[in-house]
């Protein structure tokens, strides 16, 4: 796809400094700017690439003043990084606009689809499945028995939905995210073997909810695993059965929650967090990344270590720990000292 520097200039409200007929086809980091690419610039700290760069057309804010001529067609805006962000999500737009139906795929007769819909190849659709409008369900994809999608949603390839979950209306699903599979639930017999607890609940996602690849929720055992209105979800994250995440929370990486723990609002967890079973943990939380929480939180903590605990107490006590071993030398040195006064 190519576009030209006016017709980027009409989408971002910019004005165009140098040839509005410029085109581009890719895009690029300013640093590494090449012909036909389009980049922006945002941070002072680079602006001498501006002067460098083979860049086709650099969005640039208003306000900067060059130093000499630059060879790329300009367009000025009042925040260049907020107007390539706003062209990326065009771009995604445009690159993604996907309709109709590939061959083969699976509908069960008793689905509804609505309008405007992308139904990839090999896409199984079950019973009683209800689906929304501007749905986009890419190639290879499993919607299992009674599940309900709302407007605007997308599903990536490899995305996996069992059967009678719920998901509300923008979201978005990576490839081989998991929803709705079994939660992690056994009862030990006399003899100590584990029998399966049959899981009959179900997963509700609501809407404007992120969910990265190969992030796998579970179902719960009764009732509903809740993933509440705008939360974002890393690739590889593992939400056990009957946990619900509070509205706007955001959790990196590699974390987990372990079955019928409650995360509060506008969360922020990082990277390969630990979350214990049945816990409460209040809103506003930050938890920062290879924590343990072994225990409830109340609103605004903000935590760290395994056993977490409070952020700064964290770092005195980290400050202790790494030196330790001066301490351990110091304290067998008057060890000795005082063995030989001692002596003495």
């Amino acid at each position: 796809m190519k576009f030209t520097a006016q017709q980027i200039a009409d989408i971002l409200e910019g004005e165009v400094v140098g040839n509005p007929d410029e085109e581009v086809s890719k895009l690029s980091k300013i640093e590494e700017g090449e012909k036909g690419s389009l980049t922006f610039l945002s941070n002072p700290k680079y602006n001498s690439y501006l002067y460098t760069t083979n860049a086709s057309v650099a969005i640039v804010n208003k306000s900067l003043t060059l130093e000499k001529e630059v060879t790329s067609t300009l367009i000025k805006v009042e925040d260049a990084y907020k107007s390539f962000s706003k062209l990326l999500e065009f771009y995604n737009e445009v690159k993604n606009n996907k309709q109709g139906r590939e061959q083969p795929h699976f509908i069960s007769k008793s689905a509804k689809i609505g309008e405007n819909e992308y139904l990839g190849a090999f896409s199984y659709i079950g019973e009683n499945v209800i689906i929304g409008d501007n749905v986009k369900i890419y190639p290879n994809s499993y919607i299992g028995d009674n599940t309900i999608i709302g407007d605007n949603c997308v599903i990536f390839s490899g995305v996996k939905i069992y059967s009678e979950t719920q998901i509300g209306n923008h979201c978005k699903l990576h490839s081989g995210c998991i929803i709705g599979s079994d939660g992690f639930g056994y009862a030990p017999n006399e003899k100590g073997e584990y029998a399966a607890i049959p899981q009959i609940g179900n997963v509700i996602i609501e809407d404007y909810v992120d969910i990265g690849a190969n992030t796998t929720i579970d179902r719960a055992t009764m009732g509903s695993t809740i993933i509440r209105k705008g939360v974002k979800l890393d690739n590889l994250i593992q939400i056990a059965h009957n946990v619900e995440i509070g509205k706007n929370t955001v959790i990196a990486s590699q974390s987990a929650v372990a079955g019928s723990s409650k995360v509060g609002e506008n969360c922020v967890i990082g990277g390969q967090v630990g979350i214990s079973g049945h816990l409460k943990l209040g809103n506003n939380l930050q938890i920062q990344g290879q924590s343990g929480i072994s225990k409830s939180l109340k609103d605004g903590a903000i935590v760290q270590g395994s056993p977490a605990f409070n952020y700064p107490d964290f770092f005195k006590s980290y400050a202790y720990f790494k030196n330790l071993p001066k301490l351990a030398s110091k304290i067998n040195q008057l060890e000795k000292e005082l063995k030989t006064q001692t002596k003495e």
